[in-house]
């Protein structure tokens, strides 16, 4: 059986995530987790703060999975200052993001817009080994912007880096989370790859028979975290994530958005679906809890 990893999902598989659904992550066979991306901009200043979703957990179950820290820039000297700032905290592995396919991040040339511009791409892959070493650096990628040609394209150039992993989502950035994924180009791409490639797009947990032969790994991200909701224990669950989360943010509103955030994934759910009118109409932490969940 190939590697099962957590995926990045921005504002979803974040810290108090992954330690209220540390035992649910265990129990689904994950071998480990991509941390949401980080930013890397011009003048980076990295604090406790920027690097928080990272921090160990006290309870050791969320603590035995293994964590690759994301980040997305097109910057390869704030980069490099971000990578140093994973390693002093002893991450041995990062990843780039160059697949989030939402308009504003790819007209910005960060996310999948790097595909756009090769040479910043390959700039940023060699910065990557070199701060981090051979096969130690990652890569997360579409399979092209507009046209699901673009990847196959500068493969030869992504090969010439000893990456730990290629991970391609099988979609382009246009066709965002939706529509069919295309397995002959990503079969061409894992034909291709001098690199482990590690499979994203549509892999259900029980049907990981169905993936792709000879990839290196799955990554699963939203189908996971809508089997969540239909577990016999989500509702307390969610209380346990309301209860983390509000010692993490301030405020009421923050705390809800987050909520909203992960029953968007529930709400096909059909003790959720009944419940979703009422839940995006709430505005508080006390209205939340008060409903029967």
């Amino acid at each position: 059986m190939c590697r099962l990893w957590l995926a990045p999902l921005r504002g979803v598989t974040i810290r108090a995530f992954r330690e209220t659904f540390a035992e649910a992550i265990r129990e689904a066979g994950f071998a480990g987790a991509f941390a949401p991306f980080i930013p890397a901009n011009p003048g980076i200043r990295v604090n406790d703060r920027l690097l928080a979703d990272l921090q160990p957990f006290p309870n050791e179950a969320a603590s035995s999975l293994p964590l690759v820290p994301q980040v997305i820039t097109k910057h390869p000297d704030a980069m490099r200052t971000l990578l140093r700032a994973f390693r002093e905290r002893g991450f041995d592995r990062a990843d780039l993001n160059a697949g989030c396919p939402f308009p504003m991040i790819v007209r910005r040339g960060r996310g999948s817009g790097l595909l756009r511009t090769p040479d910043v791409l390959e700039t940023l892959l060699a910065a990557g080994c070199e701060e981090m070493g051979p096969g130690k650096f990652s890569l997360k990628v579409r399979l092209g912007v507009e046209s699901p040609d673009d990847l196959r394209a500068l493969l030869p150039r992504i090969n010439r880096y000893p990456l730990a992993a290629l991970t391609v989502h099988a979609r382009t950035a246009r066709q965002m989370y939706g529509g069919e994924v295309d397995r002959t180009r990503f079969a061409e791409i894992l034909a291709e790859s001098t690199n482990p490639v590690i499979y994203n797009g549509d892999a259900e947990l029980g049907h990981l028979d169905e993936v792709p032969n000879g990839v290196a790994g799955v990554m699963v991200g939203r189908a996971f975290v809508r089997a969540l909701g239909a577990r016999t224990d989500a509702g307390n669950l969610l209380r346990t994530y309301i209860a983390r989360s509000q010692k993490e943010l301030c405020g009421d509103v923050p705390v809800v958005g987050r909520m909203k955030e992960l029953l968007t994934y529930w709400c096909a759910v059909p003790r959720w679906h009944r419940l979703w009118p009422v839940i995006k109409l709430c505005r508080s932490v006390e209205e939340l809890l008060s409903l029967n969940f």
